[in-house]
């Protein structure tokens, strides 16, 4: 019997082949408006391919950002129980990713994407549509005060991972993950829940000034 030509399942330049083309779709047009198939078409192989080695698109992009933690698994936890504790759940769910064998791995994305822009649009896009979305959608908000409301708890939960895991800034280092989150959690609370100051509003513009007639010419 005739051996089947091309690629079989399993073969490792596929693989990275499909990563490759992934990385540049999330990075140059987002996760919400790069298909899988123009993801498998970049890469020349059937979008069925793509889904035999990541499942789904949310695990494709997950392994391109390589972020070895579902956020899916994690969040449920976070928003279940009293609304007022939501910040502090969020806070100590974060620090469990980070304290745990995942946070090599997290802290060297971290690292990359301060020096690196590519890197740095695929972990926007990670915390945007994996992270705070699926908090802010299950929350009472404005659809309009979202986004700044999620990028508003994403300098929190940064600014948090960069000192205590990258930097290394005392005491936060060494604090113990429930003190930092009954210290933050009420500051990520007011992030999600407080209302938000109206930006002022623009003043009308200047009226323009009174046309001048120019000086009349003297009788000769």
């Amino acid at each position: 019997m005739a051996r089947r030509t091309g690629r079989r399942p399993g073969n490792q330049d596929t693989r990275e082949a499909i990563l490759a083309a992934a990385r540049s779709a999330f990075a140059e047009r987002g996760f919400d408006a790069a298909p899988i198939r123009q993801i498998a078409t970049a890469a020349g192989v059937d979008p069925a391919l793509v889904h035999h080695y990541f499942g789904s698109k949310e695990e494709l992009f997950r392994a391109t950002v390589d972020i070895p933690v579902d956020p899916a698994a994690l969040l449920p936890a976070v928003l279940a129980g009293d609304p007022d504790g939501i910040g502090e759940r969020l806070v100590r769910t974060f620090l469990g990713v980070w304290d745990s064998p995942a946070g090599g791995a997290a802290a060297a994305l971290l690292r990359s994407a301060a020096n690196s822009e590519w890197t740095a649009r695929l972990m926007r896009e990670f915390l945007t549509t994996q992270v705070l979305r699926r908090v802010l959608d299950q929350l009472d908000l404005d659809p309009s005060e979202r986004p700044l409301r999620g990028a508003l708890v994403a300098t929190q939960m940064i600014g948090l991972a960069m000192m205590r895991y990258v930097i290394r800034l005392e005491p936060v280092a060494s604090a113990t993950p429930d003190t930092l989150a009954a210290t933050l959690g009420p500051t990520i609370h007011r992030y999600l829940t407080a209302p938000l100051p109206h930006p002022p509003t623009a003043p009308p513009p200047a009226a323009p000034p009174p046309a001048t007639l120019p000086p009349a010419t003297p009788a000769r």
